[in-house]
């Protein structure tokens, strides 16, 4: 299992749009990603509903999991964390 942490850089947090757009980034990727706040479960990154259940506001840091050999995926994902989506 590999990790990749990112700040969400998005002024709403994973909500919404933003949510909705890395969800649909996450579910297109060809392994399973799941992301984490906190102390909180992790949840299917690729899950709409399972994202907004995290809380995830502008500025806090979220965990990016996956299986090892997934590097590329997790950049990728972060990228898109670590990008303002509300424009």
């Amino acid at each position: 299992m590999i990790t990749r942490t990112a700040v969400v850089a998005a002024k709403t947090g994973l909500h919404a749009r933003p949510a909705a757009l890395f969800a649909k980034a996450a579910a297109e990727s060809p392994v399973p990603v799941r992301i984490s706040v906190g102390d909180k479960t992790p949840v299917a990154a690729g899950s709409l509903l399972q994202l907004m259940t995290l809380g995830v506001e502008c500025g806090d840091t979220v965990t990016l999991h996956a299986e090892d050999g997934a590097d590329e995926v997790l950049e990728r994902l972060a990228g898109v964390l670590e990008t303002d989506l509300d424009h």
